[in-house]
């Protein structure tokens, strides 16, 4: 990976992207941290306990192998900071973008902007994704119902040194996201968080082994 993530002395950052649009790019703000803990416990990484907010143009975007991204509302991107994601993305980064509802549309004509040639593909579920740590054998757990939608993973691949892989991954109809807040935020059921938590320790370790295709 061309990208720097952190070295021996330091922690792994997890990363959220403050993109523009207008959309609470911020939402959530007991997500990351959890997650953090888990994947100290479940993986052994060395992460960071707080997130680091991360925009297109930051001076520290190539310190963040992945980004994640979440919201309600329309993301935009401008001109510059399309490109900066396209040359991050060619260059090993991964971007994690969970839909928290009201986020998919204005999210997929930016990735048909950024990558015009490329489409968010559903992952089936046999993708390694679902089996890199955790078990998923139906795919992508659903965590809040709203309109009743199956959850489903999308991945948009990219070529790479080593040939295709999934450069950007999008979850939509489940709200990963908010099953890792502190419990009290959504009342979610134990066995519901349990689920997204361990979905989430699945996307970095598939992550950190390559993060190929298929």
């Amino acid at each position: 990976m061309a990208l720097s993530p952190a070295s021996a002395a330091d922690c792994f950052p997890l990363a959220r992207l403050k993109y523009g649009g207008g959309g609470d790019w911020y939402t959530g703000p007991s997500m990351l941290p959890n997650l953090a803990k888990r994947l100290r416990s479940d993986l052994g990484m060395k992460v960071c306990a707080a997130e680091r907010q991360v925009e297109p143009l930051s001076a520290d975007l190539y310190d963040t192998p992945v980004l994640f991204m979440t919201g309600h509302g329309k993301v935009a991107f401008t001109e510059e900071e399309r490109n900066a994601l396209r040359a991050w993305l060619g260059r090993g980064g991964l971007l994690f973008a969970d839909d928290n509802y009201g986020l998919a549309e204005s999210f997929r004509a930016e990735m048909d902007t950024l990558f015009p040639r490329r489409v968010l593909r559903p992952l089936p579920a046999t993708h390694p994704i679902f089996r890199s740590h955790y078990r998923f054998p139906g795919g992508l757990p659903k965590i809040h119902q709203h309109e009743g939608k199956a959850a489903t993973a999308y991945g948009l691949e990219i070529d790479g040194p080593h040939g295709k892989r999934v450069a950007v991954l999008f979850t939509t109809e489940s709200d990963l996201g908010n099953g890792w807040e502190d419990p009290g935020v959504h009342k979610d059921a134990p066995e519901a968080r349990e689920q997204a938590l361990r979905m989430g320790v699945n996307v970095f370790a598939w992550f950190l082994e390559g993060a190929k295709a298929r």
